[in-house]
C-alpha cells in the first residue's frame, strides 16, 4: 500500500504541473515514466533497481511514475511533464506524432531489437484457432497497445475477421488483465505481448491448461525508451550511454530482457503501416 501510495502523489505531482511551464533543459529530478501494462504497484516494486541504476549514473535524482493509461502517459510526454518514457511501440508512435521527443533504445534479447504478440483462446469454450472466433467476445488491453491491440487485431483481420462484424471486442487495461479474463472465461479470445503471456505462465498466474495459442505473430520493433528533444545535449548523452551500458540482471529483470541498443524513429514504420492496414486514424485516438 505504501508504494502505491508513493505511487499516487508521484502522479498527482506529475498533472498539477503549471500549465504552460517551460520544462528545464536539465533538471535536478528526472520525472521517468514507465508503461502501465501491469498494476502501478507492480510497476513502481519491479523498477526500484532501475531508479537506483539511473540516480547513480546521471546524478541526479528519479521520480518513477506509472500513469492510469497510455492516453494518459502520452499526454504527460506532449506537455513536458515527463523526461524519459517507456512507451509501446505504437504508443509511442501516437506520442511521436503529438511530442517532441526521440526514440533512444530499445529492449535487446537474444540479439534482437525484436518481439511477438500472441492470441490466446479459451480451451473450455472451445477456440483453437481463428474459425472458432466468430461470435466471441474478444479482450484486448490498452487501445494504444501494440501486442495487446494493434498487432492481434491485425492477426485477426489477415484472417478476414472484422471487430465491426465478426466478433465483440472490450478493452482491459492491461495484459496481464486480458491474460486473466481468457484464463477465467470471462472473454473466450485476447491479444497480449509474447513476453508478458510466457512470464504470466512461468509464475503461475495464469494455468496453461485453461488456454490455447492460437497464433505467434510476426516479430516487431522492441519497446523504445523515448526522452523530451528539449534536454540538455550533454544530459541526453548520458543518458544514452547509461542505458547501452546496463548490464545488470537485477535492474534488466523487470524487462526480461539482456539490455538495451540503440533504436531510430524509423524502425516504427512497421507499426504505422499496421495502422493503414487497420484504418486507423492514428490522430484520433
Amino acid at each position: 500500500m505504501k508504494t502505491l501510495f508513493t505511487s499516487l502523489i508521484l502522479l498527482t505531482g506529475l498533472f498539477c504541473t503549471a500549465a504552460g511551464a517551460a520544462p528545464q533543459a536539465d533538471p535536478d529530478t528526472l520525472k521517468v515514466a514507465l508503461l502501465p501494462d501491469e498494476n502501478a504497484a507492480t510497476v513502481i516494486k519491479n523498477n526500484k533497481p532501475l531508479q537506483a541504476y539511473l540516480e547513480q549514473k546521471l546524478g541526479k535524482k528519479i521520480e518513477l511514475v506509472v500513469t492510469t493509461d497510455y492516453s494518459s502517459m502520452i499526454e504527460a510526454m506532449r506537455h513536458g511533464r515527463i523526461d524519459l518514457g517507456y512507451f509501446g511501440p505504437l504508443s509511442y508512435v501516437l506520442a511521436k506524432s503529438k511530442s517532441d521527443i526521440e526514440a533512444f533504445a530499445a529492449l535487446k534479447k537474444n540479439g534482437a531489437t525484436t518481439y511477438h504478440a500472441v492470441l490466446i483462446g479459451n480451451v473450455e469454450a472451445g477456440v483453437f484457432g481463428y474459425e472458432d472466433i466468430k461470435g466471441k467476445d474478444v479482450v484486448f488491453g490498452d487501445i494504444a497497445s501494440t501486442s495487446s491491440h494493434l498487432i492481434p487485431k491485425a492477426m485477426m483481420a489477415g484472417h478476414q475477421l472484422s471487430h465491426e462484424r465478426d466478433y465483440r471486442e472490450h478493452f482491459v487495461g492491461s495484459h496481464d488483465a486480458v491474460a486473466m479474463a481468457v484464463m477465467n472465461g470471462r472473454a473466450q479470445v485476447g491479444g497480449l505481448s509474447q513476453p508478458i503471456f510466457k512470464s504470466l505462465v512461468e509464475r503461475g498466474v495464469v494455468d496453461a491448461s485453461k488456454v490455447k495459442v492460437i497464433e505467434v505473430s510476426k516479430p516487431f520493433p522492441q519497446y523504445p525508451w523515448t526522452m523530451r528533444s528539449n534536454l540538455a545535449p550533454e544530459l541526453k548523452e548520458r543518458i544514452r550511454k547509461a542505458f547501452f551500458e546496463l548490464d545488470d540482471p537485477v535492474v534488466l529483470k523487470s524487462f526480461k530482457a539482456d539490455g538495451f541498443a540503440p533504436i531510430a524513429d524509423s524502425d516504427y514504420d512497421a507499426v504505422r503501416e499496421l495502422g493503414k492496414l487497420l484504418n486507423l486514424d492514428f490522430a484520433k485516438m
